[in-house]
């Protein structure tokens, strides 16, 4: 068996990290404005390129504004991030996603399963149903915890796959990461049969042809875990 070479993160990437866990902990304010470059490398003792590069990263995933001839400031990341802002929440965090933000991807989750199941069941062709099926059948198949989540993740993608809508998988796609990991929360506390069981209703629905049926199995398989009737909060 052959192993990857292991590389220590570099010294721009331990910044990065250093500046998102500060602004993510609320240490650094939003709308506050950071020293300038060179007061910055001088208290972190790495060089200017650093620090530059660095603040330019944070600004593209929506951490930091920069203002020509002002400075850069503390932007809300929850209004300019983009997805990455998720990454780094769970990194920050220790791999954990916080109360809050779990409740926020299971509401999102609903949406984006519920409109997938909406636009693919009124024109869901034989070759689309059987893509569907197959996926759900490796769910069926999985053992690992890890491969049920993949597998459970490929389910509800493949309905936004068929779902003829451009955009939709792409969005869902987007989200893997933080899905993966509230599946392999579920799995873990509640078991392949209870995961199972929420598929089939969503599976059997799709089949019947039956979007009312779909969307309503999507909703009752997700706000029980928002509720708190089969909880996955760390907190």
């Amino acid at each position: 068996m052959e192993f990857s070479r292991l590389t220590a993160p570099s010294l721009k990437e331990l910044f990065i990290n250093e500046m998102e866990a500060m602004i993510l902990s609320g240490k650094l304010e939003v709308g506050e404005k950071l020293p300038t470059e060179r007061e910055l490398a001088e208290s972190l003792q790495v060089s200017r390129g650093i620090v530059n590069g660095g603040l330019s990263e944070l600004a593209r995933k929506g951490f930091l504004h920069v203002k020509p001839r002002s400075g850069v400031y503390v932007a809300d990341y929850r209004r300019y991030g983009t997805m990455e802002i998720l990454l780094s929440i769970l990194n920050s965090n220790g791999g954990h996603l916080r109360r809050a933000e779990i409740r926020s991807m299971l509401e999102l989750k609903i949406i984006l399963d519920k409109l997938a199941v909406e636009l693919a069941i009124p024109t869901l062709d034989e070759s689309g149903l059987q893509a569907v099926k197959d996926k759900f059948a490796a769910m069926k198949d999985a053992s690992q915890v890890d491969e049920m989540a993949n597998a459970a993740f490929e389910f509800y993608h493949e309905l936004s796959m068929v779902s003829g809508n451009t955009l939709l998988p792409l969005i869902y796609w987007s989200f893997r990461i933080p899905i993966l990991y509230l599946w392999e929360r579920y799995i873990k506390k509640y078991g392949k049969d209870a995961s199972l069981e929420n598929a089939s209703a969503v599976m059997e629905a799709v089949e019947a042809k039956d979007a009312d049926a779909a969307k309503a199995a999507v909703e009752r398989a997700i706000s029980v875990v928002i509720s708190g009737a089969k909880e996955i909060y760390e907190d």
